[in-house]
């Protein structure tokens, strides 16, 4: 991030991995490392209500979530923020004008957004008046649905829509640098939810990840992130589908090197090691004796941890951290509840475990909406 972001780099890259390797806990921490780096960030799960193939719900939901050098959460709490040092400061309205319009990227609409907020309340108006024309700028900053006759009292004159879609999130970023922050980072959680998707979905869904990657990598301090499972790159409902992204993105994971710096970030390729899941382990047992308020060390000891890693390993899937995690959590409820170390059979226990853990996968390729 320092390195490129920070210094007005693009860039967009795909965290690849299956269910249960921990795309969104690796995102969290992507997300943490932003901000204490002073970097803007948010972080949006694609879902029924927030589907990629819609920029405009994607945006708002970007927005919304927008965390930063700023307290509470979102574009509103940032503004309002911004708006409240400039009242301090008692800042001449026509230099400031001058200023923001001189600030690279910012768009002059929502340049005049900002002023509309910063406007002296005229005599005769009510409160209430001043009231509703913040919540109508405010809503504007937010990427709400707004009737164009109602903001150009403002000098506003767009809205957010598919071809307007790049000139916000370039002002979004120009505004975050101007409050102090280096860049913004943006992670979109949950990409293989287009798979159960109808073709054309799909397809308007491929194109607005070709716009966003074509976006994010011509404009400046800004880095975007999405997770995906294999099948997204691999079968032919995902990109292969749509040549337009595919032909961007082919190459992306043939390499079977790792590189940190890649596009593609492959968890598959950076397993956890045995000493590694054993530490693991030993967490999860500790937390599981503070939440049930019991001793586990004797039961479930660093022995048998071990030789779960190591049936594990033998069996070929060391990298399934899910799996270690079902069998740790399955063996602390069994000796929670009475049984002792003779009672576990390791084997059935990964069986089992794995059962669980195919089910789960079942469920989550199955449709969640209409496609």
């Amino acid at each position: 991030m320092d390195g490129f972001i920070a210094e007005g780099g693009g860039k967009v890259r795909f965290i690849n991995g299956d269910y249960g390797d921990g795309k969104t806990h690796f995102m969290s921490v992507i997300r943490q490392l932003a901000l204490q780096k002073q970097f803007a960030s948010s972080f949006v799960v694609l879902t029924r209500d927030i589907p990629v193939h819609k920029f405009e719900l994607i945006y708002q939901e970007v927005v919304l979530q927008l965390r930063g050098r700023f307290e509470g959460v979102g574009i509103r709490s940032l503004v309002q923020q911004w708006i409240e040092k400039q009242k301090k400061i008692d800042v001449d309205r026509e230099t400031l004008l001058q200023s923001l319009r001189g600030v690279p990227k910012l768009d002059i609409n929502f340049v005049n957004a900002l002023m509309g907020l910063l406007r002296t309340p005229a005599e005769n108006e009510l409160p209430e008046e001043t009231a509703s024309s913040h919540e109508l700028l405010y809503q504007w900053l937010e990427g709400k649905k707004i009737p164009k006759k109602n903001l150009t009292k403002f000098h506003i004159f767009e809205v957010l829509n598919k071809s307007t879609a790049k000139t916000f999130l370039q002002s979004l970023i120009s505004f975050l640098k101007l409050t102090g922050h280096k860049g913004l980072i943006i992670l979109l959680d949950e990409l293989e939810t287009v798979l159960a998707q109808g073709t054309s979905i799909r397809s308007a869904a491929y194109e607005n990840i070709r716009l966003l990657m074509d976006n994010a990598e011509h404009s400046e301090y800004l880095q975007l992130f999405f997770s995906l499972i294999p099948d997204v790159l691999l079968s032919e409902k995902g990109f292969k589908s749509y040549d337009a992204l595919w032909s961007r993105i082919r190459s992306v994971g043939d390499s079977e090197s790792l590189n940190y710096r890649g596009t593609l970030i492959d968890l598959h390729k950076t397993p956890l090691k045995r000493q590694e899941l054993i530490d693991l382990g030993v967490c999860l047992r500790k937390i599981h004796e503070i939440s049930y308020r019991w001793e586990a060390r004797d039961t479930v000891s660093e022995n048998l941890i071990a030789d779960m890693c190591q049936q594990q390993e033998e069996m070929g899937i060391l990298s399934e951290v899910r799996l270690f995690i079902k069998q740790m959590i399955r063996f602390l409820d069994m000796a929670e509840q009475g049984h002792v170390a003779q009672d576990f059979n390791l084997t059935e226990n990964l069986l089992a475990s794995h059962k669980e853990m195919e089910l789960e996968k079942t469920e989550k390729l199955e449709p969640a909406w209409d496609a």
